[in-house]
Order: C-alpha cells, then structure tokens, then sequence
C-alpha cells in the first residue's frame, strides 16, 4: 500500500470521527433536557465536555496534516441517533 492510499485512508478514517462526534455535540443537549434522573444528566454532560475536547483535538490533527475535517457524514452514528431518537 502506498504512503498516498495510507494518508487518504487515515484522512477519511479522521472525517468519520469527527462527523460521529459532531453529531454526538448536536444530539447530547436534547438528551440532557430529557433526562430525569441527576445522575444520567451529569454523567451526559460530563460527556458532552469530553466530545467537545476530542472534535477540538481532531481539528489540530487537521490543521498539522493541513486537511479539513468536514465534508464526510459518519453513516453509523447517523443510525444510532436516529434510531435513539
């Protein structure tokens, strides 16, 4: 495998991941309000302040390998919102 097919793999390995945690940071504040229970509201936004940390950390990823994160919507966690919801 070539060291191009390997930075594009990677580079559309990290746009996944940021898509999932985007949508993650998008759908945890709906889940918060919903919650009853003091625990599960911050254990989610406890959560949330982690998500928030990783899409930071896979922003500078991208800027050291001067690639944009955006332009990929993980699939998968679109499903597993959308069949939470």
């Amino acid at each position: 495998m070539s060291v191009e097919i390997l930075e594009d793999l990677l580079t559309d390995e990290l746009k996944d991941l940021y898509s999932a945690e985007k949508q993650i940071i998008r759908a945890l504040p709906k889940l918060i309000k919903a919650v009853t229970t003091p625990e599960l509201r911050e254990g989610l936004t406890t959560h949330l302040e982690e998500t928030k940390g990783q899409v930071a950390r896979l922003e500078r990823i991208g800027e050291i390998l001067g690639k944009k994160m955006s332009g990929k919507t993980c699939v998968g966690m679109k499903g597993v919102l959308e069949e939470g919801s």
